[in-house]
């Protein structure tokens, strides 16, 4: 084409989208933040009124089993195993944390793969399903489903309204799961780092006011509904430079390698330990869930408060020093959590996650003379926190805004980056992002299995469309579901 041909030629419709988004004045571009502004709106209604509903739902687990703790052998195995029913079908997707499914839509840029894990139907699934499993008694957490939630309905409502190119909805899935995190927890500055640190894995100039604006807007619906308060409220402590320091050490190398261990089992994989249970799980789904659902009423029996729901209760206490669990509490979560995880039922392990540091800090705390002990069982909770997710700037925001302390930054800092360093030791690579490779993985062996299909059956001689399975030709195994 000559120089002239090319002046003259028509522009591409790309190449037009792209000039009409340049132009922070068009009416293409108000048009998207009118979007994302009423869809931070929708997300922060729905985190608050998600987390309203389960401090309900998991409310009446609780006075049920203080009125006699025998209902939950057979309220909890039953709802683990009736979650596991409802969700081998079409609300697979809705299983687990749900921070897996966000980063696996936002990195395949397939709109049939991205609807099948973010629809509407997934998204009021998940709040559902999760309030169903509090409402059993199960460990899981409501922060990592808010997350899959938020993600969901603004790509839901990008798509609606014209935005479906993979472009446009991948900043609609990235605004959405920062948006749910800062609602979730009250913590704005939290969400836009675990969209840049967890979800996106790197920082892109034209997303910081999209992230910001979405942030700041479902963060002051929660505001205006809920009032500035701070998760586990506003706790003063510190940790003077000395010999309290050692407490950073302890806490980061134990609670490091705890979180890792934590994510290393909760992986999926064909051999040892973990492959015997997906085995397990593959073949009797139903009973392997309400076995799973009886062994945390079995560990709960081994404590006072039992171990049931996010553990929020359990942490605030241990954080202010006036708590009655009994020392092993940490460790009796943990195995609570994986219990709970393994099962494939929907729910985060945010909280949880909180709740095992908690605990495991309250150990450590007697182990270092001299600290606040305040002061060290938030450390741990850090430092636990960024084992298991592998991300320390996530971990550090989060547990500074959970109690508004500002004293206690640098040694957060410091603890989370050797938590990590110490979980990198057990699982090598970030669970969130394991699991949504798994995700990845399942779709494009799905994609091989039916190209293959087609490329074995030839069309027909009479020009109709027919695929016939080739008995000759070996077909792949059938994708194995992440938990």
């Amino acid at each position: 084409m000559s120089d002239s041909d090319k002046e003259t030629a028509p522009a591409r419709p790309g190449r037009l989208q792209r000039l009409a988004d340049s132009d922070l004045f068009s009416p293409v571009q108000w048009r998207r933040r009118v979007l994302f502004w009423s869809g931070a709106v929708i997300v922060g209604l729905a985190a608050v009124g998600f987390a309203q509903a389960a401090d309900y739902a998991f409310g009446l687990f609780h006075r049920m089993v203080t009125h006699s703790r025998w209902w939950a052998f057979v309220v909890t195995p039953a709802t683990f195993a009736l979650l596991a029913w409802l969700t081998s079908g079409v609300l697979k997707p809705t299983r687990g944390s749900g921070i897996p499914q966000a980063i696996a839509a936002l990195k395949v840029e397939d709109e049939g793969f991205r609807k099948s894990l973010l629809s509407l139907r997934v998204a009021v699934g998940k709040m559902a399903l999760t309030l169903a499993a509090l409402l059993g008694g199960a460990s899981v957490g409501r922060e990592g489903p808010t997350v899959h939630v938020g993600a969901g309905l603004l790509y839901s409502l990008g798509r609606r309204f014209g935005f479906a190119d993979a472009a446009a909805a991948g900043r609609f899935i990235l605004a959405g799961a920062a948006a749910g995190l800062a609602a979730a927890f009250n913590t704005p500055l939290a969400g836009v780092v675990f969209a840049i640190e967890e979800m996106s894995g790197a920082f892109e100039h034209r997303m910081s006011g999209i992230l910001l604006t979405a942030v700041i807007i479902a963060g002051v619906v929660s505001l205006g509904i809920l009032g500035n308060y701070a998760y586990f409220g506003r706790l003063d402590m510190g940790l003077p430079l000395g010999r309290a320091w050692w407490a950073v050490l302890a806490t980061g190398l134990g609670c490091g390698l705890a979180g890792g261990l934590f994510a290393r089992l909760i992986l999926p994989h064909d051999r040892g330990l973990r492959g015997a249970v997906g085995r397990l799980r593959a073949r009797q789904p139903v009973l392997f869930a309400a076995g799973c659902g009886m062994a945390l009423v079995l560990l709960s029996q081994l404590t006072q408060t039992g171990l049931y729901g996010t553990g929020y209760a359990q942490a605030r206490a241990i954080l202010e020093g006036h708590h009655d669990t009994v020392s092993a509490f940490g460790a009796l979560k943990f195995l609570g959590n994986i219990a709970s995880y393994w099962a494939g039922i929907p729910g985060g392990i945010f909280s949880p996650a909180l709740a095992v540091g908690a605990g495991l800090g309250d150990n450590i705390a007697a182990l270092v003379p001299g600290a606040d002990a305040s002061a060290v069982v938030l450390l741990a909770m850090a430092a636990y926190l960024s084992g298991v997710t592998q991300a320390p700037l996530t971990a550090t925001v989060i547990s500074m805004e959970l109690t508004a302390n500002q004293q206690m930054a640098i040694p957060i800092m410091a603890t989370c980056l050797l938590a990590r360093a110490a979980s990198s030791l057990l699982c090598r690579k970030p669970v969130y992002r394991a699991l949504a490779d798994r995700l990845i993985e399942g779709y494009e062996q799905e994609l091989a299995r039916r190209e293959e299909s087609a490329t074995a059956s030839p069309a027909p001689e009479n020009g109709e469309a027919e695929l016939v399975e080739d008995p000759a030709t070996p077909m792949p195994p059938e994708p194995r579901e992440p938990t």
